[in-house]
């Protein structure tokens, strides 16, 4: 006779006389079980690590199946298959899960773009938690269906990342969508002989039946055999089942796989036994990659909903930018925790300003509006390529957008030197140079999805305005120029007697430079910035980077 087979799974961790302590809680009549906290072990159990054969990217990686870099290498050429546990869709999504989806983001397109990067095709699936607790107890609360609910929050996550500029999943899996493939799985499982059935029908996973293999991302000791997993057959769904819905994707191997470090244990653990279990094999993951926490400034919790500690992505979106967020999470390598606050938010602002500034500039020369002292072409043609020599290893090096952004920045400061106003031309210009710079710059930020460029905010009356804008500033400078001639006056050296020749704005044109100004002032929060270098102007649209302070 065919057992009538369960639909959810969760740990249930008996580990006698081994110091760990259980905790219980029931929900609907149904007992669940979790680990509290952990006592130390001092034993140690030695899993190794199966280092893939295939394509080497030339990126090293820090694995936490290893707990150390390992080089970054792919079952296909040029191809990475990408699992990611995404949000669990009862509330608004918050800065935290932005923080999380924004640096897999940024990974992700360092290991997509050509050349001086990686030119990774990454297929990338991120499971939809559409069916839990949390969601049925909010849609009681709310007097709408669970998935009512689930879909509303779903579609503004998925607007939330769009807004921040990150790119989305090659697909998206919800968990409601697949629970035929989460059947199979289990009856898989259970024909693999990875299961025993209590006589209340509960049926565990025996974490014998894999060897040493359970506790590959955590130093579990002697206890592997201890510990269990029980399959719950009162038709409810749990989350350490979801990963199994990639296996309808990649099947019995997976590149990498990626969540936030709080997952790793018992979460990832238990989706390597399922998994291993469901497929006979022995390594089901290559590299398993866990993102630290964004915290409130001053707490050692988390951002989550449950502590009610988070801000929304839309409050934040009042107050910062998009290409600020991303510039915040750029300042901290991906593996570590951070702290989030005004003062960290300003240090992002910052540099994206002094980012704007340098392309406004270096555009400006390139253009003939500023004019300079002679440039010293060779030195920036060196630094340029040194730059981009050190941003690839600093990016092959697990990632670490810290380093990378302060090299950037080292090029940017070379040039500012060198774009010095001079009253006139004192040598040969070198458009070229800067030329490349600006490209470069552009670019890079763009890998990191930094628009400088705010091509998100481009309309189709955008080519309009920018002529009219132009007119304007043309017309302004000219009025400047003429407001600005000089008449010569003498004057007494009260201490030689001899004359001494001053130079001052005719009186009659000061009210033109006064109503200059005044155009420059009032057309800035309008996002038309003007800079004015000596009898010539420079302008710049800033669009959608209006704040509220």
């Amino acid at each position: 006779m065919k057992m009538r087979l369960p639909l959810a799974l969760i740990t249930n961790v008996r580990l006698l006389n081994s110091g760990f302590r259980i905790g219980h809680r029931i929900h609907n009549g149904v007992t669940k079980t979790s680990l509290l906290s952990s006592c130390n072990i001092c034993s140690r159990v030695e899993r190794k690590w199966i280092k893939p054969v295939g394509f080497d990217t030339g990126v090293k990686t820090y694995n936490s199946l290893t707990k150390q870099k390992e080089p970054l290498v792919l079952a296909q050429e040029r191809i990475a298959t990408w699992y990611s546990c995404g949000p669990t869709v009862y509330d608004h999504a918050h800065l935290g899960h932005a923080w999380y989806v924004s640096l897999l983001d940024q990974v992700q397109n360092v290991e997509r773009r050509s050349y001086p990067y990686f030119e990774i095709n990454v297929i990338h699936v991120m499971v939809i938690t559409d069916i839990d607790d949390k969601i049925i107890q909010r849609s009681l609360e709310q007097n709408i269906s669970p998935t009512v609910l689930a879909r509303m929050h779903e579609e503004e996550f998925k607007r939330d990342m769009q807004a921040l500029r990150v790119l989305p999943p090659a697909v998206y899996m919800r968990v409601t969508d697949n629970i035929p493939q989460i059947v199979a799985f289990v009856e898989r499982i259970i024909g693999n002989g990875h299961v025993y059935v209590t006589s209340q029908g509960n049926v565990y996973f025996d974490t014998q039946s894999i060897g040493d293999r359970y506790g590959k991302l955590v130093n579990l000791g002697g206890i592997v055999g201890e510990l269990g997993i029980i399959i719950l057959c009162n038709g409810n769904i749990h989350k350490h089942l979801f990963a199994l819905v990639c296996s309808s994707v990649f099947g019995s191997q997976l590149d990498i796989h990626s969540g936030g470090i709080d997952l790793a244990f018992p979460h990832h653990e238990n989706e390597i036994a399922q998994s291993e279990a469901y497929h006979q094999c022995e390594q089901w993951g290559n590299y398993f990659l866990h993102s630290g926490h964004l915290h409130l400034k001053g707490s050692v919790e988390k951002m989550s909903k449950s502590l009610k500690n988070y801000v929304t992505i839309k409050d934040f979106l009042e107050s910062y930018t998009a290409n600020e967020f991303r510039l915040f999470c750029l300042l901290t390598r991906y593996r570590s925790a951070i702290d989030y606050s005004d003062a960290s938010m300003n240090e992002a602002r910052s540099t994206l300003s002094t980012i704007s500034a340098f392309c406004h500039t270096a555009q400006a020369y390139m253009q003939g509006h500023l004019q300079c002292q002679p440039i010293e072409e060779g030195i920036l043609w060196e630094r340029l390529s040194a730059t981009q020599s050190s941003v690839r290893k600093a990016l092959a090096d697990d990632f670490d957008t810290p380093k990378a952004v302060n090299v950037i920045m080292s090029l940017i400061h070379h040039g500012n030197c060198q774009l010095q106003p001079a009253t006139k031309n004192n040598g040969p210009r070198c458009p070229a140079v800067f030329g490349a710079m600006l490209s470069y710059v552009r670019e890079i930020m763009a890998v990191f999805g930094v628009d400088l460029l705010d091509r998100k905010e481009v309309h189709d009356s955008s080519g309009v305005l920018n002529n009219v804008v132009e007119e304007l500033v043309h017309f302004r400078s000219k009025v400047r120029k003429f407001a600005l001639s000089v008449e010569d006056q003498a004057s007494q050296n009260p201490q030689t007697g001899s004359e001494i020749q001053k130079r001052h704005p005719q009186p009659d044109r000061v009210p033109l430079l006064k109503v200059c100004d005044a155009l420059r002032n009032n057309l800035a929060p309008l996002g038309v910035h003007i800079k004015d270098r000596g009898t010539n102007s420079t302008w710049k649209i800033t669009r959608g980077e209006t704040r509220k302070n």
